[in-house]
């Protein structure tokens, strides 16, 4: 299927919108934007306009997905792979269903960063990707993760100044650890030049962490950034909570809940457990958690033996191990796995959608461009059974061929 240049086509089935499900909707687009989005009592179609054949009506119209956290996919790194090695795994993405997504590099030595940062800048240029987000090297060796330790840094100026320069503003999030020296400066420096701080990798304590996140909120406000800072894959990454001694997940959780930061959440299964998932979802509300994935390159292919950065991984029935540690090291589920286990964990349907598109359009700033099913919006959307296997992909007004 492709959109005809000019002609109005729509969709009837059930559109998830805004928080709610419209049990006989229809969704209309022409020129790549949408027409209308609504009940199909209320559509008025142009004379011209066509209905796409072959969409049942118990199926499923979702926007189209957004990852502002993923590795790589198909084979491909995004922080070593080439430039065409790593526009075929995001359209690989892309036919999964994720329309928009950040690429994300890990922690290396800077000039590889800066590497990676370039060529990804000449994908984010040509709208192959939304732009970068960056793992590190600020962050904690203690909570390193699959983040290797020889590179991690202390932030200052020059080493920032240089990584911002090297992403041609294309950067739009960076994970960090707020007990390192230099935190504070750094968070002035991403909030200045229009990048999301999020915390992460940490072995904070809780003072430390809620301060840093105050800070963030602040001097994001003060940049003119409409967004909040976000919380690099909670739980994982940080200290477990214990109740002497509850370290940042509290208070991430509570920042979050008071509207003041989202936080990101691996729901896969393996870095969470459903009854987190649901519990979070329940503590500080879909508004304020983003569905990730952190995929990296086996996503969607078989297990075995993979890079992440410059780590070696194992992959073992879809759980990414890190060779040298036996540590979790990213993920292999695409973002409609993650929204369809989020749902058999017990959340709302809508609410888990509502976290894997509009508020990860909020943190990239294109919340008058995507992330939800509105007239005027790009025509980015996901068709699904009830039980949200994928059916159909459009991205930018075209009908792209789902992987199976």
């Amino acid at each position: 299927m492709t959109e005809i240049a000019g002609v109005e086509e729509y969709v009837r089935a059930r559109l998830v919108q805004d928080r709610t499900i419209v049990d006989d909707g229809v969704l209309a687009f022409a020129n790549g934007r949408i027409t209308y989005a609504g009940p199909a009592g209320e559509y008025r179609p142009a004379s011209d306009a066509s209905l796409v054949p072959d969409v049942s009506p118990e199926s499923l119209i979702l926007p189209g997905l957004v990852d502002v956290h993923c590795h790589g996919a198909f084979g491909s790194d995004f922080s070593a792979a080439s430039v065409e090695e790593c526009r075929a795994a995001v359209e690989f993405l892309h036919a999964s269903g994720t329309t928009t997504l950040l690429a994300s590099t890990m922690t290396a030595p800077l000039d590889e960063i800066e590497a990676a940062f370039a060529k990804l800048a000449t994908l984010a240029e040509t709208g192959v990707i939304a732009g970068i987000h960056a793992e590190g090297p600020f962050v904690s060796e203690a909570r390193c993760g699959a983040q290797n330790p020889d590179y991690i840094l202390d932030p200052n100026a020059v080493d920032v100044l240089r990584l911002l320069e090297a992403a041609q503003g294309r950067l739009k999030t960076m994970t960090y650890a707020p007990e390192r020296p230099g935190a504070d400066e750094l968070i002035e420096l991403l909030a200045s030049h229009g990048v999301t701080p999020s915390l992460g990798h940490t072995d904070s304590d809780s003072a430390t962490a809620a301060s840093s996140l105050a800070l963030a909120h602040q001097r994001m406000a003060s940049a003119g950034l409409n967004g909040r800072p976000t919380v690099t894959h909670l739980f994982n990454g940080m200290p477990p909570i214990h109740h002497r001694s509850p370290g940042p997940a509290l208070v991430c959780l509570q920042t979050a809940a008071a509207g003041n930061a989202v936080v990101e959440l691996i729901a896969d299964n393996h870095h969470l457990a459903p009854d987190t998932v649901r519990s979070v979802f329940g503590l500080v509300g879909a508004d304020n958690v983003c569905l990730v994935t952190d995929s990296m390159a086996a996503t969607g292919l078989p297990d075995g033996k993979y890079e992440l950065g410059p780590s070696p991984v194992t992959v073992s029935d879809g759980v990414v191990t890190l060779d040298r540690t036996g540590s979790l090291a990213g993920g292999t589920a695409t973002l409609l796995d993650i929204v369809r286990r989020t749902v058999r964990a017990g959340v709302e349907l809508a609410g888990a959608v509502h976290s894997a598109t509009s508020v990860p359009a909020g943190i990239l700033g294109l919340s008058d461009e995507l992330g939800a099913l509105r007239k005027g919006l790009r025509a980015d959307l996901v068709i699904t059974t009830p039980e949200l296997g994928l059916q159909s992909v459009m991205r930018h007004g075209q009908w792209i061929e789902p992987v199976t």
